[in-house]
């Protein structure tokens, strides 16, 4: 059962992953209930007693309270079978605690790179209206970062390349050097979903909600269904893409600096 839940390797599609996942034959509930059990490192969440192990075979074991209990819910939530797709919390602390852990100066760096790429940073010429609310929702985020990383980002009409201050893409991965696995995960999850660092970033240092990040990262798409009418193509790509999403504030908004330990 483990193969699972291995999460999208780089590059690969979530929701083709996930659709990959509805598309096998998937093992029968074995468990009677799921639950946590508080130990030494974190809570572990177990099923009928028994920890529950990562595709690598770690005990998934996570240093919050409210995340472990939210990755039980998952696993109660599952009916006749157990249905992967139905559980980004629980692929997002394998992908943690298997992958994460071991290379997490990659992930840094990754993180780092999309802000040098940054959605926010490629702007519309026009319409006018398009323009005005890409500075309305775009602009404060771009000013905080710049405030808080001591430098300037570069802004772009259109989709050409412009290179951004290197010297504020080190300080921004060197600003990630203390961050745990899993709130480590977290935002590398929101980053390539939203397609933006400034928006993960700005989400793990309490200046957006989960809610103001992912409408930020849809106005683009949203002014176009406000032109052309709804796609529902696109907002069933977005609802698989918001329940990942939403995992993933959850764990950052437990876990960001000024959190509450559990």
């Amino acid at each position: 059962m483990r193969d699972l839940f291995d999460l999208p390797q780089h590059g690969e599609d979530p929701v083709e992953k996930t659709r990959a996942h509805v598309r096998r034959d998937l093992p029968k509930r074995f468990y009677k209930e799921a639950g946590t059990l508080a130990e030494e490192g974190g809570h572990a969440v177990v099923l009928d007693g028994r920890p529950i192990r990562t595709p690598a075979g770690s005990k998934l074991v996570v240093p919050h309270g409210a995340i472990a209990a939210a990755i039980a819910a998952e696993w109660a939530a599952q009916e006749t079978v157990i249905d992967p797709g139905r559980m980004p919390l629980t692929r997002l602390a394998n992908s943690a605690l298997d992958a994460v852990a071991r290379e997490a100066d990659a992930v840094r760096g990754e993180i780092a790179r999309y802000a040098g790429d940054d959605l926010l940073i490629y702007r519309a010429g026009n319409p006018r209206e398009l323009v005005e609310r890409q500075n309305l929702v775009w602009n404060p985020v771009i000013a905080s970062a710049e405030r808080r990383y001591s430098g300037r980002f570069t802004l772009a009409e259109g989709v050409i390349h412009v290179d951004q201050n290197a010297e504020m893409l080190t300080v921004i991965r060197d600003s990630l050097e203390a961050v745990e696995p899993l709130p480590l995960a977290a935002l590398h999850v929101a980053t390539t979903l939203t397609g933006s660092a400034l928006l993960a970033l700005a989400l793990w240092h309490g200046e957006l909600s989960g809610a103001d990040a992912w409408h930020a990262a849809h106005v683009d798409e949203d002014w176009n269904m406000q032109l052309w009418g709804r796609d529902e193509e696109a907002l069933e790509r977005r609802a698989h893409r918001a329940a990942e999403f939403d995992a993933a504030v959850l764990v950052v908004e437990a876990m960001r600096p000024g959190a509450a330990d559990e």
